[in-house]
């Protein structure tokens, strides 16, 4: 099936747990539900979107903390100091009047919403097996299943265990999956997993669609040369745990899409996971999945070919996990630009048509825009010809695929027109910079020699992903562009280089340009808001000061320059709050924006206690609506803030 990828195509042990519980008394004091955040995403649409109003431009300044939740992490760390502890960048559920939340240990709390209060914790003791990934322990929410008595929270661990507890009380529900845990590590794998630490398991939720459970998984992508896990997708019995279907996101033989990888490399070939959330739509009985980069991340000579159905956005069928259509939005990909957030879902009217749609941001500004149901590009999408790699045994694309609507939400490849140049002084030594590095458009693959890739593998857009006002149909894009640069050796490795200072996932941050400022002019971190029934782009406007703060770039007067750390973001009927992310803890401010949503303007910036390393979500309780989101960034205090109008 020659160029079958080049184009969507379309087809027919609960033993020593621990649980802390508290009195019913404390239980019976939870507020009434008006206005729930049952999914991590708001909805299985993963919109993060709240039609809640009291919280507007009029009395947005006066958002103050209401109560703050320090992580029981802590008190793990504190007798385990030999732990590295990651990152808290949980968001929590509101669902049957509790606020419930994981841990970046994957514990389980639910709490009072109205008082913070702690009702119920479990532990499934997951830390005992070592740090989750790479950065330590991370984990980024549960999900819910059913409602009254019979609700559940589905928790999937870092260390690769699926259970389920009872929402009410916390405490895990014995007759699910082998005694009350299914093997995520054993359960419908094609291939075994090493049993260390930080090589597999599950960070994001999962998601519960009816009464059926889709995991996708964390692999950790370093290239050692190892055989690394599949990333195979799978779907559990929300009541049982009993195993459903699997999809091969690494097709088997005989598999549709195998041709696409060449050699037979489907055979020695990981990862190739969904490692973000996942989206679902139950009329159509379709969930969307954003498939990541086939083992290794930069270089591809192992694995000729395509390779289906890798940094792909697959639509499976919820009841079968047979696929429905896909489109691969990056051919045999060499830069990391796996899909790393939930596709989002939509009905808006384009042309006169009401369409439903599903977007994909990617890490390389793309907004890949399709219909829902049959996979059918909203606006045309070109494959163009692109750079191709020297390296030895290295067969890049001919062609990429190029979305021509709409335009990308961030700087792509990088030229002399995209240097600093507040002086001709500085444009000249930028240019001197730029000189020493292999450059040029997007998709210039990684060579011998240092390399920008632009955007990097941190983003354009990354797993905070975007928010989705379905009133107006706009679509709004937390974004940032920090230059990187790798070098490879004959074999792919990722070699040392000289050029820079700061390492980051094993290449090397341009983090200086002339005189202690960055190689590009700003905005360095920007949200973008699109029109989703025309395509195009409305407003931009830049994610804080940034580098404006330095007294270097200040002096320039280059007015707010957005800041490297990576937004978090959450639309309101009347408002959309941007939070700065820590990535850059030089230049950013933890800080929260509220803007305007037709304009962009800025209504008001509120100093938080620490940075929002979670996305927010909101909620009615006690008759005031709440704001929550998660801070902690290695060492510094894991904790949920609460924020709420002030007197």
């Amino acid at each position: 099936m020659a160029g079958l990828s080049r184009r969507r195509v379309i087809g027919g042990a609960l033993a020593g747990s621990s649980l802390l519980a508290f009195p019913a008394a404390a239980r019976a004091s939870r507020a009434t539900p008006d206005g729930p955040w049952r999914h991590y995403a708001g909805n299985l649409a993963s919109q993060k979107y709240s039609a809640l109003d009291a919280i507007d431009a009029s009395n947005v300044a006066r958002l103050g903390v209401a109560w703050t939740w320090d992580s029981p992490d802590a008190e793990i760390l504190a007798a385990n100091p030999n732990l590295k502890p990651g990152e808290f960048q949980s968001t929590p559920v509101f669902a049957e009047g509790l606020l419930i939340t994981s841990t970046a240990m994957s514990q389980v709390a639910a709490l009072n919403p109205v008082t913070g209060q702690t009702l119920w914790r479990f532990d499934p003791l997951s830390w005992k097996r070592g740090p989750t990934t790479t950065k330590g322990f991370l984990h980024r929410g549960i999900a819910v299943w059913g409602r009254g008595k019979s609700a559940r929270v589905i928790l999937a661990t870092g260390d690769g265990r699926l259970m389920a507890l009872a929402l009410d009380s916390g405490k895990p529900i014995a007759g699910f999956g082998d005694d009350g845990v299914v093997d995520l590590r054993g359960v419908g794998m094609v291939r075994p997993v090493p049993d260390e630490p930080g090589i597999y398991g599950i960070t994001s939720p999962p998601l519960v669609a009816g009464d059926v459970i889709v995991i996708g998984s964390y692999i950790d992508d370093r290239a050692d040369g190892r055989l690394m896990p599949r990333g195979d997708i799978r779907a559990f019995d929300a009541r049982s745990g009993r195993l459903l279907w699997v999809f091969h996101t690494i097709p088997l033989d005989g598999e549709f899409g195998v041709e696409s990888w060449k050699d037979g490399s489907h055979r020695r070939t990981g990862n190739t996971n969904v490692w973000a959330p996942m989206s679902a739509d139950l009329e159509l009985g379709i969930v969307y999945a954003p498939v990541s980069t086939p083992t290794n991340n930069f270089y591809g000579g192992d694995r000729p070919g395509d390779g289906l159905f890798g940094d792909s956005l697959v639509a499976i069928d919820l009841k079968t996990g047979k696929r429905r259509w896909h489109f691969q939005t990056v051919h045999h990909g060499v830069w990391d630009y796996d899909l790393p957030a939930a596709p989002i879902l939509g009905d808006v009217t384009i042309a006169g048509r009401r369409r439903k749609i599903v977007m994909q941001v990617t890490k390389h500004a793309f907004l890949f825009v399709f219909d829902r149901a049959t996979g059918e590009p909203i606006w045309p999408i070109e494959e163009r010809p692109v750079p191709q790699s020297t390296l030895p045994g290295e067969r890049t694309s001919p062609t990429q695929p190029h979305p021509t609507r709409p335009l990308p939400f961030d700087r792509q490849g990088i030229t002399p027109d995209d240097l600093i140049d507040f002086t001709p002084e500085l444009k000249a030594e930028a240019q001197a910079a730029l000189a020493g590095y292999l450059h040029g458009s997007i998709f210039t693959p990684p060579g011998s020699k240092p390399t920008i890739i632009m955007p990097s593998f941190v983003g354009g857009a990354n797993w905070n992903g975007a928010a989705f006002d379905p009133e107006s149909g706009r679509l709004f894009v937390p974004s940032v562009n920090v230059p990187l640069h790798i070098a490879l050796d004959d074999k792919g490795n990722i070699r040392a280089t000289e050029q820079a200072e700061v390492e980051v996932a094993g290449a090397r941050v341009i983090a200086r340009g002339p005189r202690g400022l960055p190689l590009l002019k700003p905005p360095y971190g920007r949200t973008t808001c699109i029109d989703m029934t025309s395509g195009e782009h409305r407003w931009m406007t830049p994610n804080g000061r940034g580098m404006s703060r330095l007294p270097a770039f200040r002096a320039l007067h280059p007015g707010d320059a957005g800041s490297f750390g990576r937004a978090q973001i959450l639309a309101t009927k009347t408002l959309l709050f941007v939070g700065e992310g820590p990535q850059d803890r030089i230049t950013a401010e933890p800080r929260l924006r509220a803007l305007d949503k037709a304009s962009g303007a800025v209504l008001a910036t509120l100093t938080l206690p620490d940075f929002m390393l979670g996305a927010p979500m909101t909620y009615m309780a006690g008759g005031e609506q709440y704001l929550v989101f998660s801070t902690g960034y290695r060492r510094l205090p894991q904790r949920l803030v609460a924020m709420k109008v002030m007197p």
